[in-house]
C-alpha cells in the first residue's frame, strides 16, 4: 500500500474502518431536551476556558433517537450540554455523551472531538409518556438517568425548534501523543445550518429527570435542582463538520 493510499484513510484498521467519510444524514432524528438548574460551582468547574457561562447555572439533558443514519445505521444517544458563550456568541458546550453504537462513538470522538463513551440509552413512548433512560456497565447495567416528558401536549413553534437545533455546539478535543502530552488540544465548534434541517414536528410540556451518581458515568455531578423547560423535536438533519476556534497549544 502506497503512502498516498494510506493518507486517504481516516483511521485504522485500514480495512473496514469504523469511521465513514460520507456526510452524515439523519432521518427522523428525534430529540428530548430537558433544561434544568444545577449547582453553580460544579458547573464552573466543568466548563473549560475560554468558554464562559452567560447567566444562570443551566444544563441541557439530551436524549437523541437516530433510527436511520448514513454511515452509522440505527442508534440512540444520551448526554449533557451546557449553555455557554464564546467571543460573544451563545452556544452549547458538550459535556458528556453516551451511546450504543461503536462506529458512531469512535468516529465522533476521534475524528471530531465529541465527548463520547459507550452506554445503553433508550428512548420510547409508554402510553402518554415520552421516556428516556441511560444505563451504564456491561456485567450489571446500572441505571444512571430516567427522564420523562408529557407526550405531544403542546406544539412548539417551528422557529423555536430550529433555533434549538442550530445553536453552535462547542467541544473540547484532546488527542494525546506518545509522551502522554496533548498532540491536539483545542475547542471545536459545529454550526448546523437551518437549510440542512427539515422540520417534522416539535412539542413542549412537563418533564421530570432523575440521575444516579456513578464514578465512570458522572452525569449527576451536575445535579438537578429545578426543571426549567423541555422539548421534543423531530427533524431530518445533515450534520455540519466541526471547525477549530481555539488552540490551547498555540498559546504556549
Amino acid at each position: 500500500m502506497t503512502k498516498e493510499e494510506i493518507l486517504n484513510h481516516a483511521s485504522t484498521p485500514l480495512y473496514a474502518s469504523p469511521i465513514p467519510t460520507t456526510a452524515h444524514r439523519f432521518m427522523n432524528r428525534e430529540h428530548m431536551y430537558i433544561i434544568y438548574k444545577t449547582d453553580a460551582k460544579a458547573l464552573r468547574d466543568a466548563v473549560p476556558e475560554p468558554l464562559e457561562i452567560p447567566g444562570e447555572p443551566l444544563v441541557r439533558f439530551e436524549m437523541m433517537r437516530m433510527p436511520d443514519t448514513t454511515g452509522y445505521g440505527d442508534y440512540t444517544e444520551c448526554g449533557l450540554s451546557i449553555p455557554v458563550e464564546y467571543d460573544g456568541v451563545h452556544g452549547e458546550y458538550l459535556h458528556m455523551m453516551y451511546l450504543d453504537n461503536f462506529e458512531a462513538t469512535a468516529s465522533g470522538r476521534e475524528a471530531h472531538g465529541y465527548p463520547k463513551k459507550p452506554g445503553f440509552p433508550r428512548m420510547f413512548v409508554d402510553d402518554n409518556t415520552l421516556v428516556g433512560t441511560l444505563d451504564y456497565g456491561r456485567s450489571e447495567k446500572i441505571r444512571i438517568a430516567t427522564a420523562t416528558m408529557t407526550y405531544k401536549y403542546y406544539p412548539l413553534p417551528e422557529e423555536e425548534a430550529i433555533r434549538q437545533m442550530t445553536e453552535p455546539i462547542y467541544m473540547l478535543n484532546i488527542v494525546p501523543g506518545y509522551d502522554d502530552k496533548p498532540r491536539i488540544c483545542e475547542i471545536n465548534v459545529v454550526k448546523n445550518k437551518p437549510e440542512n434541517i427539515e422540520f417534522i414536528e416539535a412539542y413542549t410540556g412537563d418533564a421530570r429527570l432523575d440521575m444516579f451518581s456513578h464514578v465512570n458515568c458522572p452525569m449527576n455531578d451536575l445535579p438537578v435542582r429545578e426543571i426549567v423547560s423541555c422539548s421534543h423535536i423531530k427533524v431530518n438533519l445533515t450534520l455540519s463538520r466541526p471547525e477549530v476556534v481555539y488552540d490551547y497549544l498555540a498559546e504556549k
